[in-house]
């Protein structure tokens, strides 16, 4: 449910092909559908201009069909996150109209063409990263952002970061992600003049704990215009991104 469907309400009623009451019943969906193991959040793309994206790790295959179900009678293009491969099998059993991003883990429930704008650059520091770079990538496309994919340009061997310049200095943000010590958000936070957003990841050796290292060493970056995410939130990074990436096409538009 969006402006546009409110919008469609209201001249259906104005042209007299719907009375009130049908109108105020369908309002009534307005701000949850209650599903009883889960309440869709109906109001969220008049808010956000995004519908409310499906987070499937722990949810059974019913309820994520079920939730998936509600939303698609008013959106397209919905988005379910951290969906592995055996519960995405089970999934196209019951919705044949969905695309599996099998790196990102993500699935696009009834896919359209969107329109992309402006240019989000995604880089990660090794072949590991690329998870959840994937999942950053795959959001912000579906938002209807253009991506450039810079991977496995790591610190250990800084001239493959600089080979690849030209793609991250075009770009309206950049979204890092790097585990080990997470170094790559500090350095690609030096080199350009757009927001960087650091995705610290999970990959690394005993110290690392989990991403926690990357996690404060992108806190603590000395490089401006470096914001964080949670360990391994490709997806927050994602969609932060394309709120930015649509800032900027905007203010050039305007």
């Amino acid at each position: 449910m969006d402006l546009n469907y409110i919008k469609d309400l209201l001249a259906q009623v104005k042209s007299g092909s719907i009375n009130v009451e049908t109108a105020v019943d369908r309002l009534k969906k307005l701000p949850f559908d209650d599903l009883g193991f889960a309440k869709i959040d109906n109001h969220r793309a008049i808010r956000t201009g995004v519908p409310e994206v499906i987070f499937c790790q722990g949810k059974t295959v019913s309820q994520i069909i079920g939730i998936v179900k509600k939303i698609s009678k008013y959106h397209s293009n919905i988005l379910g996150t951290r969906v592995e491969p055996k519960i995405f099998e089970s999934i196209k059993k019951k919705i044949a109209d969905c695309c599996y991003h099998e790196a990102a883990r993500i699935v696009v429930f009834y896919p359209r063409k969107v329109e992309r704008s402006g240019k989000i650059a995604v880089v990660c520091a090794g072949t590991s990263d690329i998870p959840v770079a994937e999942e950053a990538c795959v959001v912000a496309e579906t938002l209807g952002n253009n991506v450039s994919r810079v991977y496995d340009v790591g610190v250990a061997g800084i001239h493959r970061l600089l080979y690849s310049c030209r793609e991250i200095f075009d770009a309206n943000v950049a979204v890092v992600a790097a585990g080990m010590e997470g170094a790559l958000a500090s350095v690609v936070g030096g080199l350009v003049s757009c927001p960087v957003i650091g995705v610290p990841t999970s990959i690394g050796y005993g110290a690392s704990f989990g991403g926690v290292a990357a996690l404060l060493s992108m806190l603590n970056s000395c490089a401006s215009g470096v914001s964080v995410v949670n360990i391994d939130n490709g997806f927050g990074a994602g969609y932060q991104a394309s709120l930015i990436n649509k800032m900027a096409v905007g203010n050039r538009g305007s």
